[in-house]
Order: structure tokens, then sequence, then C-alpha cells
């Protein structure tokens, strides 16, 4: 079977995604990325590769050794670990598979090295070579060089094969993926620039790198100039291989993504101290629990300057971490918690209040509730900078943002006007009725450290709601209509002989 042609971007979408459906039943549908993300890399690989010899052997009078140069490849695949050897295994396909992958990682140390995870390719129960071998067939029956399917192209349908992915898997989708709406709104506000670094200390599937690269493009910036500037760490080999694959897909030819636990292994290290960034930016777990609490008291990268978080919340050894890794002078974070590590405990509390002295912290902002996968309860963002700008010095904006969102039956959005409106309000630093209010550094001490802004901002307006007399009414004729529906169906039922 030949390959054909990429007509669009929305055929590519829906190919790529029915290939799912050869995976279904076997496969979770939290694992789906696991084994999708590494064959479609392979497919590309490969086309890209054969596009590459092509045009080597018409540049040398089809001299196929002259084309078989390492230097007229942008990636090197061995003998043996082409797409096309692939299709021509009829058993043991999984074997083929992890060999093929391993044998590319090997030829190309500098640039994917564990692009493809760990997944057991071998384990035959959950892939049985029919399986896989439909799923091979699949791949086939397009091509992916570069010339049917530009970066931009491949690389927009890598990040909707994400988004999907992350609507499948419920729970698990927060460990990698964050609303692309969200991920936008932080990286306005950072505002990275060609030339400066970026760093996401818990960086998932890449979408705030591969966001980030999207604004200085947007911006009529050159994106190749953050070659060589773009930082990840991820405890999750898979998902960290999926960032990396996602980060080539786009275009970009040189980054750095670490496989570790940023809290207690930081992987940047210069001069024997943690590496410093112009843009930090991350959406790390959610209250994480022994994160490794046990180490930060005696902390060899100094990152323990406001105290040790308790072994339950995680938080504020996060926010510590990224605001020890801002650049000196131009450095700048925004970061997702959840709302309660802004107000909770007094453990946290004095933490919150040193880091509050050191005045890095520039905007609170609360967002609405349910807008990210696997958990339902609110969130917030916290903007710091090494150096504020004089005006703003000694001040926090807050920010209420917790009703700008469309509803949506398992999941709220924030869409974008609301980014427009939240954006707005954080470039305007200014005091807006039910929305903001700037505040002293003084103030919020002397209220104990809360950075909670519907302290600061509030919502309520006494006519939306019933008093008491109102609301007990309307549950005692609620309660009466209820007894009086019952007691037809009762009859109903009675009438027909039904008990």
């Amino acid at each position: 079977m030949s390959s054909s042609e990429i007509v669009n971007t929305q055929e590519l979408e829906q190919w790529l995604w029915s290939a799912v459906n050869i995976l279904r039943g076997p496969i979770d549908n939290a694992d789906f990325k696991a084994y999708i993300f590494p064959l479609l890399f392979l497919k590309r690989l490969s086309d890209v590769y054969d596009e590459e010899f092509a045009e080597a052997l018409e540049l040398s009078d089809y001299d196929e050794e002259f084309a078989s140069l390492a230097e007229q490849h942008r990636f090197q695949i061995p003998a043996g670990a082409h797409w096309r050897d692939l299709r021509k295994v009829n058993t043991n396909v999984g074997t083929a598979v992890d060999r093929a992958m391993r044998e590319i990682e090997r030829a190309n140390p500098s640039n994917l090295f564990q692009i493809f995870g760990d997944v057991q390719w071998t384990n035959k129960a959950r892939l049985p070579d029919s399986l896989l071998r439909d799923l091979i067939e699949h791949f086939s029956g397009k091509n992916l060089s570069a010339t049917f399917v530009p970066n931009d192209m491949l690389g927009d349908a890598y990040e909707y094969l994400i988004k999907k992915f992350a609507d499948k898997a419920g729970k698990k989708a927060g460990e990698f993926f964050t609303p692309r709406t969200v991920v936008e709104l932080m990286i306005n506000i950072l505002n990275p620039q060609p030339g400066e670094t970026i760093y996401d200390p818990s960086c998932g599937s890449g979408g705030m790198l591969i966001e980030s690269l999207k604004h200085v493009k947007e911006n009529g910036g050159d994106p190749r100039l953050l070659f060589g500037k773009i930082f990840g760490q991820e405890k999750n080999l898979n998902t960290a291989a999926i960032a990396k694959m996602n980060l080539i897909l786009h275009g970009m030819e040189d980054f750095n993504i670490a496989n570790a636990d940023t809290l207690r292994e930081p992987q940047f290290i210069q001069r024997d101290s943690l590496m410093t960034f112009d843009c930090v930016i991350a959406n790390p777990p959610f209250s994480l629990k022994n994160w490794g609490e046990d180490l930060w008291a005696s902390d060899r990268w100094g990152r323990n300057s406001a105290g040790t978080p308790p072994s339950s919340y995680g938080d504020w050894a996060w926010l510590q971490h990224m605001i020890a890794s801002m650049a000196p002078g131009h450095g700048r974070l925004a970061v997702v918690l959840p709302l309660g590590a802004l107000f909770r405990g007094q453990s946290e509390g004095r933490i919150r209040s040193k880091v509050l002295e050191s005045d890095v912290i520039e905007a609170v902002i609360e967002i609405g509730a349910n807008l990210f996968y696997g958990t339902p309860i609110p969130a917030c963002l916290v903007i710091a900078r090494t150096h504020k700008a004089k005006e703003r010095r000694k001040k926090v904006l807050f920010i209420n943002a917790n009703d700008l969102f469309r509803s949506g039956r398992n999941q709220n959005t924030l869409e974008s006007e609301h980014i427009d409106q939240i954006f707005e309000l954080y470039q305007n630093f200014t005091d807006v009725d039910r929305f903001a209010r700037v505040v002293t550094i003084t103030e919020i001490l002397n209220g104990g450290g809360d950075l909670s802004p519907g302290r600061f901002v509030s919502k309520q307006i006494a006519r939306e709601f019933p008093t008491i007399d109102v609301a007990m009414n309307q549950l005692r004729e609620a309660a009466l209509a209820t007894q009086k529906t019952q007691t037809r169906l009762l009859k109903v039922m009675k009438d027909r002989g039904l008990s």
C-alpha cells in the first residue's frame, strides 16, 4: 500500500485519531498516548529521512553513498530500524518495534536520548502481533514527510491529540496537560522574547514551552533564537518523552528536557548553583504529598529561604524552587497553584509572609473552578518578578476572576474573551470594582499573609441572594411539590397493578 498525501490539518487530525480505535480494548484510555506518539514519531523520522535521501540523491547525480552520509540527515536511522523494515515483520512485531526505537536512540544520543519512552512493546497480552501490524499499516497510509506535512501542521495535530487524550484520560490527564487557554494567559503575562531562556520545572507534555515558541513567532520574533534556550524537567519518563517529541515536531532543534524529580533532584545546575532563567512557568502537581520535605531543611541549592512547607503540601516548595530559578534583574515567573495554597495553615503562612517581604510577588489571580483535568477545585495564578516596576513595588495586584469562564457539562473553560479581560486587568494594575484591587504588602502582612483574592476583591451583590425567609418558603414549596408528585405516581402504579 502506498502512502497518500495529507490534504489539510483536519484530515490529519482525523486520521491520527482513528489510529486510537485500533488500541481500544486491550489498552486503557489513559495509556493511549504512550503507544500512539512513539509510532507516529518513528514514522515521521523515517519519512523525513527518505525525503532528505531523495534530495541528496538529486544533488549528487544519484550517488547513494553520498545520500547516506550522516551530514545529509537531521537524524540518523540505522539499518533495520526504518519504518519499512517494521512493515516486513509478521511475528514478534513488538520486539522489532522496540529494537528499532532503541537503535535510533543510540544512533542519536545528543537529541533523541530516551525519546521513545519505556513502553513494553514486547507484552503480547496487551500488544498482540495482529494489533501492532494493524497500527503499523494504518500509519503507513500517509506520507509524513516535511513536504507533505510541515512542522506547523504536524505540531498542531500533535497538540490536538494531546488534548483528545486528556479528554479521555480523566483524572490522570492533569499529570501531562494544562488547558491551553490558561497557558496562553500565563505566556501573555510573561511575554517571552527572542533569545530569552524559558524553563518549566514540571513540563508534562511540553505545552507551556510550545506556547512560548508560538508567542514569540506570532509577535514577529524568530523562534530559532530560542534554540538552546528551552529547558524542562519532568518526573515521568514517558511524559518527558512526549514533551521531547512535541518540541521536535514543532521545529525546535535544540532544547533540554530532563527526566528526574525536580524538588529532589533539580537537573539544571551551573557552577554548583541552580541555573536561572528569564521566564519560569509551570503547573506543578496540586498539593503534592511526600514531595521531599526531609531534604528541604538543608537544601543545598538554597531554595528554602522562606522555610519548609508541610509534607502534605508541596505547593510552596515548587514556588520557592521557581523563585530561586528566576534570573537576577529580569527574571519572571507564572505558576498555577490550588487556591488553598494562598491561605492554608500557620507553617505555610510563615512562608507566604517571608516571600511577601522579599517583594517578588507582583500579582495573584483567582480563576474559576473545574478548569483543570483531574480536579474540580479552584486554582490561582501567582506572578512574580525579581525586580518589579518602580510603581508596583511593595504592592500586590489581586484579581478575582472566578466568575470568568464558560460552563461545561464535565469541565469549565476559559475562553479568549476571558483571557483578554484578565490580561487587561493585569496590565492596568489598578482597582476595578468586583475584579481587581492593588494592596500594599504591609496590609497583607497585617492580615496574616493571606493571599486570597477573595479577601480583597468582593463579588457579592446583596440583591443576588434571597433572604432566609424567602429561601425557607422556596424549600417548603419544593417539598410539597415532591410529595404531590409521589402521591400521583403511587396511584398510577396501584391502578396498573404494580406493587
